[in-house]
């Protein structure tokens, strides 16, 4: 062979004619649009079950957690336990102020009879009712100057005179330590104390003994309460 002479070229194949720019970008974007459409068109047709789902789950906690506080509920009824909202109150009694000194006791004196006892205290010392019960009587009261007095049912009615303000109202329901007035000189008083006393069916009665009973000593100043 002629060295001057090139070889013939091997054969690659026919190149096809590509898509023009414009062309492609048309095609792909109608393809783009297209898919768009199917999916919105089968996302309407089917139902949001997951939206039902969540829905039901909720539902269901919901009524698990009614059922098992309604069966906990129950279940203290079962066995009788009582919230301190519906629990009666206790028979607490206790002494009437702290820091007082036993002056004068229940007995004759001056050929009269002395109801109660008197407590020695400051002028202005609060003092509180010793138990539970509602006050019947809150005002000035003659020799008892100002006057407490509070009923605690079954005919026992305890009585504090000689105040020098008063703290409560008539009507109030109080608690055993709630305060009720402040020691004074009122009425037919010889200095600042207390006049404590308590009455059975309209009757006065010997409040130390009747206050031992009750668990409180008031010439020893204690309380079974707080011992």
């Amino acid at each position: 062979m002629d060295e001057t002479q090139q070889p013939p070229r091997a054969y690659r194949g026919r190149r096809r004619a590509g898509l023009p720019r414009t062309r492609y970008a048309a095609v792909f974007t109608t393809a783009v649009v297209g898919a768009g459409i199917v999916a919105l068109g089968v996302s309407t047709a089917l139902p949001e079950r997951h939206n039902d789902l969540s829905f039901e789950a909720s539902s269901n906690f919901d009524d698990i957690t009614t059922r098992a506080g309604a069966g906990d509920r129950a279940a203290r009824s079962r066995t009788g336990a009582m919230s301190t909202v519906t629990m009666p109150a206790p028979d607490v009694w206790i002494l009437p102020m702290q820091r007082y000194t036993l002056t004068s006791f229940y007995g004759e004196r001056w050929g009269r009879l002395h109801p109660g006892v008197d407590l020695g205290a400051p002028q202005g010392t609060p003092f509180n009712a010793v138990a539970a019960g509602k006050v019947i009587l809150c005002r000035w009261n003659g020799g008892y100057g100002y006057n407490v007095m509070i009923d605690h049912g079954g005919g026992i009615v305890t009585v504090y005179g000689h105040a020098s303000k008063l703290l409560c109202k008539e009507g109030q329901l109080v608690k055993a330590g709630d305060p009720i007035a402040l020691t004074g000189n009122t009425g037919h008083s010889f200095g600042a104390h207390l006049h404590f006393e308590v009455r059975e069916h309209d009757r006065p009665v010997e409040p130390l003994a009747f206050m031992r009973k009750h668990g409180v000593d008031i010439q020893k100043h204690t309380e079974d309460i707080y011992r």
